[in-house]
């Protein structure tokens, strides 16, 4: 199988893209864009600007949805018809970088706990509408594995994967990080085959914790030895530094071939 490392920072949304022109010394072939805070694509200044840092570079790019205070589950209307446009309006943008975007599912509010069938309800619906939305612009939207809070939606692989088949338009991201926070790497693993993109990070297996590959609990040759084996495409890898990129970088050459 191929694969090919991206890096990912969510911790910079606030800070200049000057970093990312480290990425290639580091020997990164792409770049996942958090489309949030001064990444955000739906402001030209921003999107004209992410143009020209890419020009300069040699970079692949996929997208990453905002999920800043969005809910694609949310039984206040107003909120989630808000969801749902913010996330068509970042697909209709990176369509001009990219043919995926991640995308983040809804979770239980406090009332909608009273009535979980409905929030999935809501969720499937909005996603028939943006697997729609991202099928016209040539672009997979692919909703993301979530960590240990158990308002989530789709922390385990039954979940996701039961809400997200048949929609055209629509695909998985995998993320190993957050599955490990369920303690469900192996059962998310058993499925890899079937996802769209890939995201992979470490933590102790019990919060977010985004450390560099190796920092945490995550056993990375088992991880590597069946992700070689099974899929191909994009790998993800997120942290917070270059420095951390470069340590990860490492242990993904070292284990997923």
């Amino acid at each position: 199988m191929s694969l090919t490392p991206y890096f990912s920072s969510s911790s910079k949304v606030w800070e200049s893209r000057d970093w990312i022109f480290g990425l290639e010394e580091i020997g990164y072939a792409g770049w996942e864009l958090v489309a949030d805070g001064k990444y955000r694509l739906d402001n030209p200044g921003n999107f004209t600007a992410i143009q020209e840092n890419l020009a300069s570079t040699g970079l692949l790019v996929t997208v990453h949805a905002p999920y800043s205070d969005l809910n694609l589950a949310s039984l206040n209307y107003p909120i989630w018809r808000e969801s749902i446009r913010q996330t068509c309006c970042c697909i209709r943008h990176a369509a001009d970088l990219t043919d995926r975007v991640t995308i983040h599912p809804g979770f239980l509010s406090p009332v909608g706990k009273l009535v979980p069938e409905k929030v999935w309800e809501m969720q499937k619906t909005a996603l028939v509408e943006i697997g729609k939305h991202a099928e016209d612009h040539g672009v997979l939207a692919c909703v993301e594995n979530m960590i240990s809070i158990k308002d989530f939606l789709c922390r385990y692989p039954e979940e996701i994967l039961g809400l997200t088949e048949g929609i055209a338009g629509i695909g998985v991201t995998l993320d190993i990080g957050h599955a490990n926070t369920n303690g469900l790497v192996d059962a998310f693993l058993a499925h890899v085959g079937e996802v769209n993109h890939l995201h992979i990070h470490d933590n102790h297996g019990q919060s977010d914790e985004h450390l560099a590959l190796g920092d945490g609990t995550i056993n990375w040759e088992k991880v590597g030895r069946i992700v070689a084996r099974d899929y191909s495409g994009p790998v993800v890898i997120e942290g917070r530094t270059l420095e951390e990129a470069g340590r990860s970088l490492a242990v993904f050459r070292k284990w997923f071939v």
